[in-house]
């Protein structure tokens, strides 16, 4: 495995989330999406969360 950081580790991670729900969220059809930011204390920082709304 290669030497990553905690940052590096983290936005890994991050992009892996991404990647894997991009695709399910693109094909539900119908509803709102509500995308809403709060902090995460144990990464320290913000980060979005996305909600689907009927």
């Amino acid at each position: 495995m290669a030497n990553l950081s905690r940052r590096g580790f983290i936005a890994a991670t991050l992009a892996t989330g991404f990647a894997r729900t991009i695709p399910m969220v693109a094909s539900r059809t119908g509803g709102r999406r509500v995308l809403t930011l709060v902090y995460d204390k144990s990464l320290g920082m913000m980060r979005a969360v996305e909600r689907l709304v009927p």
